[in-house]
């Protein structure tokens, strides 16, 4: 389910931010919902506000990408847009109709349409997590991705250096971050823990570099659920998160 679209002017401080109410898909209807959410990023981007949406499964990063797409072009914006994936997962699944793992795929398709680049980064892949024939979709379509191994706190400064590198490259990035990309004692409320996951102070560094890029145009955080939660502590990470993009 699609839960509720977050946004506000960090310029302004904690202060300027408002709920921009929730987006539901009660009937079934995904590609609905996901084009009422598209449209209600849209609407806040066009207000001058950084869009944060809360997920929700990862699907949301279809509307969340339409809608971030339909500003652009509203505005004759054909400039470049790096999607940066925190996940264990690639969510590269060429099923139809979409669902939470599809996403990137068919942001993918959308571009291919539209004669655009398809520049995206998967940073914290699980190994055990993707099929054989994933990773091989991912070398086909170019995406730049990073195992979890290879994404601990002793990789930090290189990892931050390659982010970078493919930000100074490109005019605008959609930062989404699956929630299970954590170590499941850090964030047990997905439906996905992670045995072994990306440490929370990595994660938190690349958030900050992306939001200090001055590049950032809309994010989300998908895939927390609270029924799965332990004492609250996966909502305190996620809300740590939230923090740190909007303030």
């Amino acid at each position: 389910e699609i839960r509720r679209a977050l946004a506000g002017v960090p310029a302004h401080g904690l202060s300027a931010f408002h709920d921009a109410g929730d987006v539901a898909c009660n009937d079934g209807d995904l590609e609905a919902a996901q084009q009422a959410l598209a449209q209600a990023v849209a609407a806040e981007l066009g207000q001058g506000a950084f869009p944060l949406v809360l997920g929700g499964g990862h699907e949301i990063a279809w509307g969340t990408w339409q809608g971030l797409r339909a500003h652009l072009d509203a505005r004759g914006d054909q400039g470049r847009m790096l999607v940066i994936n925190l996940d264990a997962h690639l969510d590269l699944r060429t099923g139809r109709p979409g669902s939470s793992g599809t996403p990137f795929d068919q942001i993918a398709q959308a571009c291919r349409e539209r004669g655009q680049r398809f520049e995206y980064a998967c940073l914290g892949v699980s190994r055990l997590g993707n099929t054989a024939a994933l990773f091989a979709h991912a070398d086909v379509l170019g995406v730049h991705y990073v195992e979890d191994v290879e994404m601990q706190e002793r990789h930090l400064d290189a990892r931050l250096a390659e982010l970078q590198a493919l930000m100074d490259k490109v005019d605008h990035v959609y930062l989404t971050i699956d929630l299970d990309v954590l170590p499941a004692a850090v964030m047990p409320a997905v439906s996905a823990p992670a045995a072994y996951g990306v440490p929370l102070p990595v994660v938190e560094a690349i958030v900050m570099l992306v939001r200090a890029s001055g590049k950032l145009r809309v994010a989300d955080l998908a895939e927390f659920n609270p029924l799965y939660d332990r004492d609250g502590c996966g909502a305190r990470a996620a809300a740590r998160l939230a923090y740190r993009l909007m303030a």
